[in-house]
């Protein structure tokens, strides 16, 4: 099979013939039909964690779409043909406290799909069964890979927040999660505010759902969401330290700073209001198989999809650097 792996940290990517891997007893083998190319991939690309075990040559990718094209012995819930996909959460213990909690995104002995394990830059991958989901026909692959995601990480990080119908709720930075995060907050029915530099995505944010729309750049952020009565959620998808500092002014009383893009430098924050105004701060993880499904679900129902660009295999080292200089169309796709 073609695939993509990354020989040693810091190296470019190479396009090399592989052996289609083995199915073992506990493992699901998936046809490739689409893979997302995720900020996340720079772990492997770059070696961003210090520390991290990960065994080179390594296959990234982590917003798999495909089929299933075999299963091991052990394997009773899935089969050959069915309509797939993989995501961040590579699979877990079952036996850890977490897992006794069925918060499985927190296993203590977690993998990470393309990190942990060979990932979906390649024509087949395996995957164990657990990390499996199951994929609307109606959702087109190349859709369907930035859901598992970027689209799970927005969705989720919006329904477990304090926001209610009616509710402002503001996300900053219309990116490969914010755009997707725009649509969610929207069809949920919060009153959704739209955050970016410039004017150019005022247009895009309308289309997406956004009922308003600031520009970081010619206004203050935070006056003007105080304008409107204040924001009772704050979606930080944007990683950038001024932008997130920005926006918090913003905040409404018993306001929540829901952050989810991870910014390089260290983020200041006045704790005088959070305390005067009950105000709160959250960070939001991905999500485990079960999340995934359920943000699939919901985006088929509502007609949510992320804007994409599609790439060849050997096209990849143009596919990671696009998107990594923001010059995508949100989210570039793999398709081998």
């Amino acid at each position: 099979m073609s695939a993509v792996q990354v020989t040693s940290p810091g190296e470019s990517f190479e396009v090399v013939d592989r052996p289609v891997p083995e199915t073992p007893s506990n493992g699901v083998r998936i046809e490739v039909e689409a893979c997302g190319v995720c900020h996340s991939d720079s772990i492997v690309k770059e070696g961003t964690i210090p520390g991290l075990d990960i065994n080179y040559p390594r296959i990234p990718g982590h917003e798999v779409i495909g089929r299933v094209d075999a299963v091991g012995s052990a394997v009773t819930a899935w089969e050959p043909g069915q309509r797939v996909g993989v995501g961040w959460h590579g699979g877990h213990c079952f036996s850890c406290e977490q897992c006794g909690r069925g918060d499985f995104t927190n296993c203590e002995r977690k993998r990470m799909t393309g990190v942990t394990s060979d990932g979906g830059y390649a024509e087949f991958m395996v995957a164990r069964p657990e990390a499996v989901i199951s994929v609307p026909e109606s959702l087109e692959a190349r859709h369907a890979a930035g859901l598992v995601c970027a689209g799970m990480t927005a969705f989720n990080a919006l329904r477990h927040s304090s926001a209610t119908q009616g509710d402002v709720v503001a996300v900053l930075g219309i990116g490969g999660v914010g755009h997707l995060g725009v649509q969610f907050a929207s069809v949920a029915g919060y009153e959704t505010v739209a955050l970016s530099r410039g004017s150019e995505k005022r247009s895009l944010a309308k289309e997406l759902g956004a009922d308003q729309y600031v520009d970081t750049d010619g206004s203050d952020p935070g006056e003007t969401l105080q304008s409107l009565g204040g924001a009772d959620v704050i979606l930080a998808t944007a990683p950038s330290s001024g932008a997130i500092e920005s926006v918090v002014p913003g905040l409404a009383v018993n306001g929540e700073l829901v952050v989810v893009g991870l910014p390089e430098e260290p983020v200041s924050l006045n704790l005088g209001p959070f305390v005067s105004n009950r105000q709160s701060l959250q960070g939001w993880d991905c999500g485990h198989a079960g999340d995934a499904t359920e943000t699939l679900a919901f985006s088929a129902r509502n007609d949510i999809e992320p804007m994409v660009e599609t790439y060849p295999l050997d096209r990849v080292e143009d596919a990671y650097s696009d998107m990594m200089r923001n010059e995508t169309q949100f989210k570039p796709v793999l398709e081998p």
